[in-house]
């Protein structure tokens, strides 16, 4: 068997889901939008920096919708896959989980966006495992905004691979190819666990690695 762990954002979207849900909130009337969209756009500034807080982040992003009915949040998350992320998933993103899908491969979407967030992309493009950031609950169920367990960022992207292949009696000897299609050189530590590393869209530094070390380098949304 093969392994194939695919980032979410800029790799299989052609746009950050996270971000995007930041303004799906502005547009919903959910908060201040000035000042909101500032922080949102200087937290994405610091994720493409490499210098995101993410403990910080979630508390942040989680805030304006953490309190409200379930009910009213699924609603506004299927206005917010209508809206901006189905008409972003393009044929050839699908085309190539489909084709490691038929290879018989091991396939999980690594991203460090939160569960609430991807749970539904996930599904849409087909792939039955997530590993997405874990909001904690409270005794009601409430989220805290705060992370439970480690976050599924930079070099948490690899532990908590490693737990979800350890709960499915695997272990990365286990395959003979890993594949990794990653954006961004946040995700350099899964990048490295793999011996086929596909710098996918990738952003200026991810480039530069890539070239330097020969790895292949895949344009999906020219």
């Amino acid at each position: 068997m093969n392994l194939c762990l695919f980032d979410l954002d800029e790799t299989l979207l052609p746009l950050d889901s996270d971000h995007a849900w930041g303004d799906f909130v502005v547009r919903q009337g959910w908060v201040e939008p000035t000042e909101f969209a500032r922080r949102n756009d200087a937290f994405f500034a610091q994720y493409k920096a490499g210098t995101l807080d993410i403990h910080e982040y979630i508390e942040f992003a989680t805030r304006p919708w953490r309190d409200r009915p379930a009910d009213e949040m699924q609603a506004a998350h299927m206005r917010f896959m209508h809206e901006a992320i189905t008409p972003a998933i393009r044929p050839v993103a699908l085309q190539l989980v489909q084709r490691h899908q038929a290879q018989g491969d091991l396939i999980a979407i690594v991203t460090a966006t939160n569960e609430f967030v991807t749970t539904p992309i996930g599904r849409a493009f087909g792939v039955d495992h997530l590993l997405a950031v874990l909001l904690e609950k409270g005794p009601a169920g409430n989220i805290t905004g705060r992370i439970e367990g480690t976050p599924s960022f930079r070099e948490g992207k690899t532990v908590r691979t490693q737990q979800w292949l350890e709960g499915l009696g695997h272990r990365l000897q286990d395959f003979e190819r890993i594949s990794v299609y990653s954006d961004s050189a946040n995700d350099l530590p899964l990048l490295e666990l793999a011996n086929d590393p596909v710098a996918t869209n990738p952003s200026p530094p991810l480039e530069a690695i890539a070239r330097e070390r020969g790895w292949r380098i895949l344009r999906l949304f020219d």
